[in-house]
């Protein structure tokens, strides 16, 4: 009969692998990369629509009321803010969809290349209507036709489905900020967590 103590479960003795690091997500670049160009085409495709359809129409309304649809050209920002600094917004527009860009590759959370994705696909529809869109390069106004509530965005202003993208993408990356989620799949809460832990552990 054997003499050596076998350690039986729960005596306290930790699992050799308890420590190992969890493997990392895999990246996530591709959904960045599907929904990005389906924004895009979907805002691309309004918009050839509403100018072959509305264009010198009065406001249609539709679903009772609740949405009016008409073409308004905005020179300013989404939401026709920031007018007259088209090109401003331009340049603005170019480098968020490099930092995008340059940001996918490290990218791990489904949350955040969804937001990211929408944010990328919006922002590239709105820079070309401002790169071809008359009266020129880097200062074309942006196709807007969506106003709810009212007709002339007189209850909110008039928005396009690029904005509508940008608008949710942003929402959903500052969420996962809130939740500790952060864009390479790990948990900043339970890095607070470990951290705090090793602490109180600490003699």
């Amino acid at each position: 009969m054997s003499t050596d103590h076998e350690q039986q479960p729960g005596d306290g003795q930790e699992p050799a692998d308890s420590g190992a690091q969890q493997p990392l997500p895999p990246r996530r670049i591709g959904l960045v990369a599907a929904i990005a160009p389906l924004v895009f085409a979907l805002d691309l495709i309004t918009k050839v629509l509403v100018t072959a359809n509305l264009e010198g129409s009065a406001p249609v309304r539709i679903l009772g009321g609740a949405v009016y649809l008409q073409l308004v050209r905005n020179p300013g920002a989404a939401f026709s803010m920031a007018t007259g600094m088209t090109w401003v917004l331009a340049l603005v527009a170019i480098g968020v969809v490099i930092a995008i860009i340059w940001l996918a590759r490290r990218l791990r959370s489904v949350g955040w290349a969804i937001g990211l994705g929408l944010v990328l696909g919006g922002a590239l529809g709105n820079l070309a209507d401002r790169i071809f869109r008359a009266p020129g390069p880097l200062q074309g106004h942006v196709v807007d036709f969506v106003s709810v509530f009212a007709p002339n965005g007189d209850f909110f202003p008039v928005f396009n489905v690029a904005d509508s993208a940008i608008s949710i993408g942003a929402v959903l990356i500052v969420l996962m900020s809130l939740l500790g989620r952060d864009y390479d799949g790990t948990s900043t809460r339970k890095q607070g967590k470990s951290q705090a832990a090793a602490e109180r552990d600490e003699p």
